[in-house]
Parts: C-alpha cells; structure tokens; sequence
C-alpha cells in the first residue's frame, strides 16, 4: 500500500505540482462544488494509476485541483463504496493519496437517511460523531506506521473546532443546519423499517453507506476532519415507500447551493 500510493503520487505530482491544503470528497449530488474554485487541473479517475472508478450514477469520476481564495484545494468528483465491490484499501486509498499530495484537512460530504424526528428532508447535518457497522475495518491487517499508529484515536474523529466553526458561519449564511451521529452500514440497499428504527435505538441521527472509512484512514494519517451530510429521505412509513436513488439525487441537488456556501465559507475561514 505504501509504495502504491506513492507511485501515484509522483504521477499526480508529475502532471501537476499542486501542494493542496484541503481535501475534499464530494458525495451524492454535491459533485458541482468544483464550480466554485478556480480549477487549475483535471485529471480522471481511469488515467491515475491504483486508482479504482467511480460506477455509481452522480458521481463523476475526477481529481480536481485549484484554488478557494487563497486556498489550495484537490477535490473528489465522486467517491468510491465498499458496496461497489472495492476492497476497503481501495475505497480509502484516495484519502492516502491526497495526504501525501500535502493535505492536511479534509471535508466530506454525503446523502443520508434520517431517523432524528426533529430532521426532514433538505436539512444540513452536521457530523459530530460516527457509528461504523461496516463489515470490514479500513486498517484491518497489518499496521504501516509510516502511514500511522496501529491503534488510533477516535474519541473526536470530527474536528471539534471545524465544527465550531463551521456553526459560525452557518449563522452568518443564514444556512440553518442541524448536528448528529451518523451510522455507517454496506449497502447498497436501503434501509427496511426495522434498520431504520435499529439506528434510532443504537443513538445516530442519520444513516448512510459511506464516509465512515474515509474519516477513519484521515484519522489514522492525522488528518484533521469534517463532514457534512443532506438528508435526501426520512426513515418512517410516510416515505419509505417510495425512495429511490433518483429522489436522494434531487434533494442532495436542491440543498446543495446551501452546502456548496458552507464548504467554501469554511475552506476561506478555517
């Protein structure tokens, strides 16, 4: 794994020097964020060596590399999911990646399921914690200590002070924005009644089917994170009949300009 990501590296680095300050992996629908940097370069997932390819409808399939501000910034154009068949190395392996690019923060972004009766759909969650019910552990089997401890600390996996900050600016957005733990499962199903109502027991506020690995291998690098979630259904009888990935695409879409402003307000301001 070491060597793969640094020959990817070096590719990347050969194409474009860039030293990116942030990371950021842009989740479902949310893909239009890069329309607020000025984009120094593009490169496609299927032309990086190592690098797996996005198959999942929404999400494109691109590094992109520019500036916020004075912020340099290499975002993901659709992300990579357990579900689609990848290893978790290689669902986490960008993240590796882009710390050795020079990140030393990253924001992720993704569509959940609420089960918090106080969330609809539309709403804006915070992450403040996480709760991984994957069936694999992104640093399973041996440690690379050039990479990272083998026992990491996860007491606070979302920066604390990002998130401070990040409620901040909400206000002074007028983006109103709620804060919750967020349940990492497989998929690619959605969720039946009973996971929904499992979720609420076990104490998140929202569900989903990525995110999760990738905070963890930020962690492991001591990558400062956050993360940010669209409520694209609501886990109760009134809706699960009729949810579908083309209606989370549509309310990730609807809310997105809110959180395209967050992301960027946070990258000039943190």
């Amino acid at each position: 794994m070491w060597d793969k990501v640094q020959e990817t590296v070096q590719f990347i680095k050969a194409k474009n020097d860039f030293n990116p300050e942030y990371g950021v992996i842009l989740g479902s629908g949310l893909g239009s964020f890069t329309d607020d940097m000025e984009v120094a370069f593009t490169l496609p997932y299927n032309e990086i060596p190592n690098f797996p390819v996005s198959t999942v409808q929404g999400h494109k399939g691109a590094l992109v590399f520019g500036t916020i501000g004075d912020k340099k910034v290499v975002a993901m154009q659709g992300r990579f999911h357990f579900y689609e068949g990848y290893s978790m190395e290689e669902v986490t392996f960008p993240v590796r990646v882009m710390k050795y690019l020079g990140i030393s923060k990253l924001v992720v972004s993704n569509a959940s399921g609420g089960v918090n009766p106080n969330y609809k759909v539309g709403d804006i969650v915070i992450i403040k914690d996480h709760i991984n019910f994957a069936p694999e552990h992104p640093l399973r089997g041996k440690n690379e200590e050039r990479f990272g401890p083998r026992f990491v600390n996860m007491s606070a996996p979302y920066s604390r002070n990002m998130i401070s900050k990040s409620k901040e600016l909400a206000l002074e957005l007028g983006v109103k924005v709620q804060d919750g733990v967020y349940f990492g499962l497989q998929g690619p199903t959605f969720e039946t009644l009973a996971e929904y109502k499992m979720v609420k027991i076990l104490g998140a506020d929202c569900v989903g089917m990525s995110t999760v690995p990738e905070v963890i291998v930020a962690r492991h690098m001591d990558v400062e994170t956050f993360g940010v979630s669209i409520i694209t259904d609501m886990g109760n009888e009134e809706s699960i009949d009729t949810i579908s990935h083309d209606e989370v695409l549509e309310a990730a879409q609807n809310a997105e300009p809110k959180v395209r402003a967050l992301i960027k307000s946070l990258i000039l301001n943190y």
